[in-house]
């Protein structure tokens, strides 16, 4: 019975040895599992990646930006004013050229002669009056003495006024031959540049001509015309009361690059505007000593009416459109994007000047919005600034 009893303890141990290994095997398997489940679970989704901005507080200038012409300040076309050869040109194309200076000589000769005639002419009538107004004492000595009637003294009286008048005559025929034989000496009239000579020395030139002898611009100062919308008229004038004597700004910006090209001051608005196109055109002066404003040129001008203080600001690319208006992404301290409607009062340099919607402080998203949904995490990245662009080889 003992035997048996052994034996039968015997299995008993073994069975129960046999369980438990089967729950460790299955123990482990389950743990296993678990952890392959959890390797291949679903990680959460990471922040998108966006630029942000603070929103800024700045005094910003209040500017008008339109397209205008650079134009010089005078142009003039030298022409001559009397007939002749000419014999002399007394400049270089493209000469800077002061007022006065001298252009061009007209053969003179024929000019010359006609003065020394006229001149001539007067000295000779002169002799005449100063013998018939001793002939005119005389005759009043004997008229007093009874010896010759009135109506000679009278002839004589007439006489010599009529000597006085030829007189008067040969003075204006000498002052009108001093001018032509002045007209045969071109000065410049302006101060400015010379541009293509239009007449060589040895060809016949006539008052007459329309093309004149040379072009003369002035480039130092030099102006600027461009246009603005009819309804910046009232704002316009207002900036210019409010400014006194003292003109409104304005600046000269290269169409290409935005580069300043120069920086001058108001000096008129246009007294109507054109209804064709309904705008309103306005002329600047610029100083103008490095050139780098030249007639013909199309810039872009931009007329300072004032500042606008306090003014709240962030970059423009944070503005964006959407069927409700303008918004913007405001990122909360959590770093959840969330849609924030926005009203702007202006944009100009990159910058969006903000009425309302967002104060300053405030973080906005700058680049990346189109991944972004409301109420979505957000993670902060550098903004990459453009590669230089590589300028094209040319084929050889």
């Amino acid at each position: 019975m003992n035997a048996l009893a052994q034996l039968g303890w015997r299995k008993l141990l073994l069975a129960a040895a046999i369980v438990v290994v089967a729950l460790g095997v299955i123990l482990v398997r389950g743990i296993l599992h678990r952890a392959d489940a959890a390797d291949k679970a679903p990680a959460a989704p990471p922040g998108i990646p966006v630029v942000t901005a603070t929103v800024a507080k700045e005094d910003v200038p209040i500017l008008l930006t339109g397209i205008g012409t650079v134009q010089a300040a005078q142009s003039v076309t030298v022409k001559v004013r009397v007939d002749g050869q000419l014999v002399k040109v007394a400049f270089t194309e493209g000469q800077d050229v002061k007022e006065g200076a001298l252009l061009a000589q007209i053969d003179p000769a024929p000019y010359q002669a006609m003065l020394d005639g006229a001149v001539a002419q007067k000295a000779k009538d002169e002799a005449t009056l100063a013998n018939a107004r001793k002939d005119l004492e005389r005759y009043k000595t004997l008229f007093a003495q009874d010896s010759i009637q009135q109506q000679t003294l009278d002839t004589q009286v007439a006489l010599v006024e009529q000597l006085k008048a030829s007189v008067l005559s040969d003075q204006a025929a000498v002052d009108n031959a001093k001018v032509q034989l002045a007209y045969t000496t071109i000065r410049s009239p302006v101060n400015g540049r010379t541009g293509l000579r239009l007449v060589d020395v040895g060809n016949i030139v006539h008052a007459t001509d329309t093309t004149g002898l040379v072009v003369i611009n002035q480039i130092d100062p030099i102006t600027v015309i461009f246009t603005l919308p009819e309804e910046h008229v009232p704002k316009i004038n207002e900036a210019i009361r409010a400014a006194g004597a003292k003109p409104l700004q304005v600046q000269a910006l290269a169409r290409e690059d935005g580069t300043t090209l120069g920086v001058g001051h108001l000096l008129l608005v246009n007294n109507q505007i054109d209804t064709a196109t309904g705008t309103v055109q306005l002329k600047a002066l610029f100083p103008n000593r490095s050139f780098a404003l030249w007639p013909g040129q199309y810039v872009n001008a931009r007329l300072v009416l004032g500042t606008r203080h306090d003014a709240t600001t962030m970059p423009e690319s944070a503005v964006q459109r959407g069927q409700d208006g303008l918004y913007a992404y405001v990122v909360k301290p959590d770093n959840v994007a969330v849609v924030q409607p926005i009203r702007v009062a202006q944009t100009q340099d990159g910058k969006a000047i903000i009425a309302e919607g967002v104060t300053p402080g405030t973080r906005v998203v700058v680049a990346g919005q189109y991944k972004l949904k409301p109420g979505v995490k957000i993670v902060e990245v550098e903004q990459v600034a453009p590669a230089p662009a590589v300028a094209q080889r040319s084929g050889g």
